[in-house]
């Protein structure tokens, strides 16, 4: 759940800043006509966002079994793509995030641009959040509340963005994006070590199946040890090696880089 809700949390108050930030340009600018259309652009992306994420779910679940493992599999390994290449996109981006949108917003002559502009500013991170929390439900299990914890989420974040544009909450969003992003590349690995789990159950990758550690005799299976590590960090209590292979080579690189560029920044 806390995985769940992390993400929603992150990811919608991303979202949330993208909107305050257009709508508060256009209404600074005298074009209140102009921010009601922004809202309709996010409007529509949300609903698409909805849809895809309604949609994934509705299909596996009619799906052959086997084909259920393949598409689970695949698509949670490119939900990790996903969200490594946004984390590292926001830790490059956010400094210049404000006067890009607002470039943007100058350069949108017509209706139909400035509905362009605030959806596709907002359906990536729409798509990117429908997949994500997917991905994070299917590899932290139902138990966890997975659904509830990303509502709870998305409504934090829809609160605090408000309240942002409204100047009644400063809040330092360089150290928010910093931890939230570290923590989310240890969520991430833990879907992506679900992804190849599930590969590597229907034979598709029949390398180091052999069990790397067994800790079932502490954390029991479906115990509130269980259930609380698999909803924060999609924990597993007897990995394949392989799949403690993945989860050390996705987390080790990807940690030291994302290191690396806070340095920087």
């Amino acid at each position: 759940m806390f995985a769940n809700f992390l993400i929603g949390l992150r990811e919608g108050l991303e979202a949330s800043l993208i909107v305050g930030i257009l709508v508060a340009h256009l209404v600074k600018s005298n074009n209140r006509k102009g921010a009601s259309q922004v809202l309709w652009g996010v409007a529509i992306a949300v609903l698409i966002s909805i849809l895809v994420g309604v949609g994934i779910a509705e299909f596996i679940e009619f799906v052959p079994q086997g084909t259920n493992e393949i598409i689970s599999g695949i698509a949670s390994i490119i939900a990790v793509v996903f969200v490594t290449w946004m984390i590292f996109w926001m830790a490059k981006q956010s400094r210049n995030l404000k006067s890009s949108l607002h470039s943007k917003l100058d350069a949108a002559a017509s209706t139909v641009a400035l509905i362009g502009v605030a959806f596709f500013a907002v359906i990536r991170e729409g798509i990117e959040t429908s997949v994500f929390i997917w991905s994070a439900s299917r590899a932290t299990g139902i138990d966890t509340n997975p659904i509830l914890g990303a509502a709870l989420g998305l409504v934090l974040a829809a609160a605090l963005g408000y309240l942002i544009y409204k100047g009644a909450l400063k809040l330092n969003l360089s150290k928010f994006f910093k931890y939230t992003g570290a923590f989310l590349i240890v969520v991430a690995a833990g879907i992506f070590v679900y992804g190849i789990g599930e590969l590597q159950e229907i034979g598709w990758l029949p390398v180091l199946t052999q069990t790397s550690y067994d800790l079932t005799g502490i954390v029991t299976e479906d115990s509130w040890l269980d259930t609380l590590l698999r909803g924060t960090i999609s924990f597993k209590a007897a990995p394949t090696l392989l799949e403690s292979v993945a989860w050390f080579g996705y987390v080790i690189p990807v940690a030291y880089l994302y290191l690396k560029s806070n340095k920087k920044n």
